[in-house]
């Protein structure tokens, strides 16, 4: 098991390259770009200043725009500009924000604390309700109680997050004003104790966390379930009950441990998560976090803010696609990598 993990990890190196390589290839042919957009603050500042502005005093001279194809990279080939990048990522160095001016890991650090809360408590919640939610569902199925909870699930499946944003914020916070707009605190929040803004933070996060879980909780709760269910009629579960346990004793000491293997694939993919959030649902809410950093950053091309969040949110899926197995591992002892299963 040690050789496959130490295989998977050094899988990470030409994957990450990959991945990075295909993105940084489409930041240089899209249009749009720092340059261009610079080039249009030009000509509309020019056209702002004066209607019959001198030739050339609205626009970039030729010496400008080679200046600033220099200072931003443009100006040497792909692979150049790539090995570059690569090299200053490699040195802890994820550049300068084109819209900013700012270093991009200070900018991406600002965010963490938000994205943090949201992925942590949307993962938490969502196994402390799926798990025994999907085993409730899966011992009583086809009861009433199975088929009023698959009505919600599936609810909350069909609509998108940002659907169902829209209409919490619309009813809860415009209509009947019982929460904010959006944001993670109040304008206050630094006069307020520690009871206050934990409050606080628990008052704007309702909705956002909804809205977040929605989609999450239909697809976590439905593969517990199946799998409980697909355990319930095996062979084993027939002897359990021949031998006199109940149907809640026998899940717990046989079918619980081996259900929740399809649970721990998913695991370690989740990681990717906690910072990465939702940019819908992030822009609906006005969260300052990652997610809406990335939105704002692919609408004005903002390369380096992209290719940092790229590096981060990369890392982490690849390091939890290893997790995954780890749980896996974890969850059913029969399990060898490298030596099938015993």
């Amino acid at each position: 098991m040690a050789g496959y993990f130490l295989r998977r990890i050094l899988l990470i190196i030409p994957t990450f390259l990959g991945i990075t390589l295909l993105v940084f290839s489409i930041t240089r042919v899209v249009p749009g770009g720092p340059i261009e957009r610079m080039m249009t603050q030009a000509q509309l500042g020019g056209e702002a200043g004066s209607l019959h502005r001198s030739e050339g005093g609205g626009t970039l001279s030729d010496e400008q725009l080679a200046e600033l194809e220099r200072y931003y990279g443009f100006d040497q080939p792909l692979l150049t500009s790539y090995a570059l990048w690569l090299k200053k990522v490699a040195a802890f160095d994820l550049g300068l924000s084109t819209r900013y001016q700012d270093p991009v890991w200070e900018i991406i650090r600002e965010r963490f604390p938000v994205s943090i809360f949201y992925g942590v408590t949307t993962l938490i919640l969502t196994y402390l309700v799926c798990i025994p939610l999907g085993l409730m569902k899966g011992i009583y199925h086809a009861s009433r109680f199975d088929s009023l909870s698959s009505a919600v699930v599936f609810l909350g499946y069909a609509l998108p997050s940002y659907v169902i944003g829209i209409a919490l914020i619309s009813l809860f916070a415009g209509y009947y004003d019982w929460f904010p707009l959006g944001g993670f605190v109040s304008d206050d929040y630094d006069d307020l104790s520690t009871l206050g803004k934990a409050k606080d933070i628990f008052h704007h996060a309702v909705l956002p966390l909804i809205a977040y879980l929605a989609g999450s909780f239909a697809v976590t709760t439905l593969m517990m379930k199946n799998a409980l269910m697909d355990n319930l009629s095996a062979d084993y579960m027939r002897t359990a009950a021949a031998k006199g346990l109940s149907v809640g004793q026998s899940v717990r000491r046989h079918a619980l441990r081996n259900s929740l293997i399809p649970i721990a694939t998913s695991f370690g993919n989740n990681i990717s998560l906690l910072i990465g959030g939702s940019f819908l649902v992030e822009t609906i809410f006005n969260i300052d976090g990652i997610g809406l950093l990335g939105y704002e950053a692919v609408i004005e091309r903002d390369y380096p803010i992209v290719m940092g969040i790229l590096v981060i949110s990369s890392l982490l899926y690849l390091v939890g696609n290893i997790l995954s197995d780890l749980c896996v591992a974890l969850v059913d002892p029969r399990i060898r990598f490298g030596g099938g299963r015993h």
